[in-house]
């Protein structure tokens, strides 16, 4: 390393230690006033570590003063800009319930709901804070519905729900990838899938969703009990009718029609043997009737 950049890197050290000295004589500053500017400052200069830090121990001494409203704003922002979503979250809504008078109050209860948006979880994980989130958009649109942030409120309301639906998705076809010969997980692939549908009806995931509810079904009746297999053979056969209905180009058409095919064959045995069961037992209750009444 050449002398000239000795000198710059020995410069630029001693302006950081120096900054780093500047901060913490203001850590340690017991005047209110110019710790709190310095805070403000520091947000301004988007060095929101510090001014977060400042604001945190100067908020406490501000109560009654008229910058513990913009303190207080100020303090939230930071925690936004640093990624603490859920305490932002915290800090703008106490701020819209103490300043709720304020200009600020608006964007303070958006802010909020921003936060929790933030800090939403990826789909394969609980879905609480993405419910909390479409909660908090919706609740703030319904409050505020000519709000300059309404279509940004609603574009974070649709990702949200794409999360959610991915998420549905998922477990259904979960259910449906571990569920050959397991009872309770044929059950639930069926039931996973029937409610997908009715939350997401426009999702793009429909129509592979119908085809795996009459395939879950069909391996739901094949293994299920004899005495249940007619009953819901025939729900294949349901289920399938409302999927080439709704889907009639469908790739999976093909696959799903064998399926269809069997079911029908099955309800078609069964139905057989239920006639040749019960004209046995009308048989046999004849001759039983003949035999009682005989004469002796």
């Amino acid at each position: 390393m050449n002398l000239k950049n000795k000198i710059l890197v020995c410069l630029v050290a001693l302006i950081g230690l120096s900054a780093c000295g500047k901060f913490e004589k203001f850590r340690k500053s017991a005047n209110v006033p110019t710790k709190y500017k310095a805070a403000v400052d520091y947000y301004k200069k988007k060095e929101f570590d510090k001014a977060g830090i400042l604001f945190d121990e100067v908020l406490p001494l501000l109560t009654g003063d008229s910058t513990q409203e913009m303190a207080t704003f100020y303090q939230a922002k930071c925690d936004f800009e640093l990624a603490n979503y859920t305490v932002a979250n915290t800090h703008f809504k106490r701020f819209s319930e103490v300043f709720s008078r304020s200009e600020f109050a608006e964007e303070s209860i958006y802010m909020a709901a921003f936060s929790l948006y933030k800090d939403s979880p990826n789909f394969n994980l609980d879905q609480t804070g993405t419910l909390s989130a479409i909660n908090e958009l919706q609740s703030y649109l319904n409050n505020y519905p000519d709000s300059k942030y309404r279509e940004d409120c609603s574009l974070m309301i649709k990702d949200l729900r794409k999360k959610l639906e991915k998420k549905a998705y998922e477990k259904a076809k979960l259910y449906y990838k571990t569920s050959p010969f397991n009872i309770a997980s044929l059950k639930s692939a069926v039931i996973e899938i029937t409610n997908f549908q009715r939350d997401f009806p426009d999702s793009d995931y429909n129509e592979e969703m119908a085809y795996f509810k009459v395939v879950s079904q069909f391996d739901l009746a094949k293994s299920t009990v004899e005495f249940k297999q007619k009953e819901r053979y025939e729900e294949v056969l349901k289920f399938y009718l409302e999927f080439i209905d709704k889907y009639p180009q469908s790739s999976f058409l093909k696959t799903a029609e064998k399926w269809y095919t069997e079911s029908q064959n099955e309800v078609t045995r069964i139905a057989k043997l239920e006639a040749e069961y019960k004209a046995l037992q009308e048989k046999e209750k004849s001759n039983t009737s003949k035999i009682a009444t005989s004469p002796q």
